[in-house]
């Protein structure tokens, strides 16, 4: 009888996990898993900014998915990968091959162009799409590939907006330069160079670092004995808050202006008490100006606190690309990727468009100086290339 009744128990058992599991599995045919990468360095001096743009990338992804988005008849679940390329190439091309091993849809990255430049042949290669939220250096969309985009005005629109700036709106007659050697230092620095002596000025000396230094007390007190009205820095905040207290502790009166590697809340907090009269741009228009500013703000800080710099470009970046998979009602990639190239929409930070080589349509530049331990905006001047 025990035998007959524990039988029965066992067949029971088996119908309801088998029933269990047939519905998981019409479920699971209903459903599709689509995986987009996110790269920035979140270890390491820049991690601040590198989760901040991985935050950005996961708040789109996540209102995806509260929406219950269909492709193709089915329901799309988005998976946010996120990598760490650690400010490295060499790691970031080891990251970019791990992703598209991994089947990525889609990339969201790199921060850095640094990194953004070697991985995009990669991602080129296997035809995944990869939007850059913040890499501005010119050869990113320079190369010809048409998987690469960017939601950053890029370095020739904004070094021509900061050397037209220095020389005809501060006056400086004397420029020194200082760059980090990295993709985006020294290529912000060149355009800067270039528009800064076709305005009148005279660079009296450039020098180098590097994007891990601390130390600038050697190339401090060079430029120095050129007594020059200005410095410009071509590199990130890691190293240009140091370089401030530096400079106020040699007594080097010169203003200390860079892009925007220096324009972020950390920047201030290195720097501390030299920050002050600091002046840094940022591509696009300020936060509180933006279409869809004010509330990203809300809700970006409510779950991961302040924003540091380009978490609203990291999430127009990823609405983009998922607006052009629901366009192609496909996350293939050979079939959104003629969407997303004429996507228009407009975003949390603007207008969203690209142009043909990639690059965001009608780039602005904003200027801004820290007065009393804030940034504070100075003006907005538009960073659109004139046309050739």
């Amino acid at each position: 009888m025990k035998s007959r009744l524990l039988a029965h128990l066992i067949v029971a058992t088996l119908a309801v996990a088998l029933a269990a599991c047939g519905k998981q599995s019409a479920e699971n045919a209903n459903e599709v898993i689509v995986k987009i990468g996110s790269v920035a360095p979140v270890t390491g001096p820049q991690t601040h900014i590198g989760k901040d743009n991985e935050n950005g990338a996961q708040m789109a992804v996540d209102e995806a998915n509260a929406q219950g988005i269909m492709l193709d008849g089915k329901k799309a679940k988005f998976v946010l990968l996120s990598e760490d390329d650690a400010a490295d190439p060499k790691t970031a091309t080891n990251v970019a091959q791990k992703l598209v091993d991994q089947k990525v849809k889609g990339v969201i990255g790199h921060l850095n162009s640094g990194t953004t430049i070697p991985a995009s042949k990669i991602y080129h290669d296997a035809g995944v799409p990869q939007i850059s939220p913040s890499a501005t250096a010119i050869p990113y969309t320079a190369q010809g590939f048409k998987s690469a985009f960017r939601l950053m005005t890029n370095d020739e629109q904004q070094g021509r907006v900061l050397g037209q700036f220095a020389a005809s709106k501060l006056g400086a007659k004397k420029i020194a330069l200082i760059d980090d050697r990295t993709a985006y230092g020294q290529g912000l620095a060149d355009q800067f160079e270039k528009a800064a002596k076709a305005s009148g000025a005279e660079i009296v000396g450039r020098e180098y670092t590097t994007d891990k230094s601390t130390d600038f007390t050697a190339i401090l007190t060079s430029i120095k004995g050129k007594s020059p009205d200005l410095i410009f820095f071509g590199g990130m905040d890691p190293q240009g808050g140091p370089m401030a207290k530096q400079m106020k502790q040699l007594g080097l009166n010169a203003k200390l202006l860079g892009g925007d590697g220096l324009q972020t809340v950390q920047f201030i907090t290195l720097a501390a008490d030299a920050a002050d009269g600091v002046i840094a741009s940022s591509p696009g228009v300020p936060l509180e100006s933006m279409p869809g500013g004010r509330a990203f703000s809300d809700k970006f800080t409510a779950k991961y606190g302040k924003i540091q710099l380009y978490a609203p470009y990291a999430y127009d970046a990823a609405s983009a690309m998922l607006k052009a998979m629901q366009a192609a009602n496909s996350a293939e990639p050979a079939k959104y990727l003629p969407e997303l190239a004429k996507i228009n929409f407009t975003g949390v930070t603007g207008q969203v468009a690209f142009d043909a080589k990639g690059d965001i349509k009608g780039g602005a530049v904003t200027l801004y100086q820290v007065k009393g331990g804030k940034w504070e905006v100075l003006e907005t001047v538009s960073g659109a290339t004139p046309n050739k």
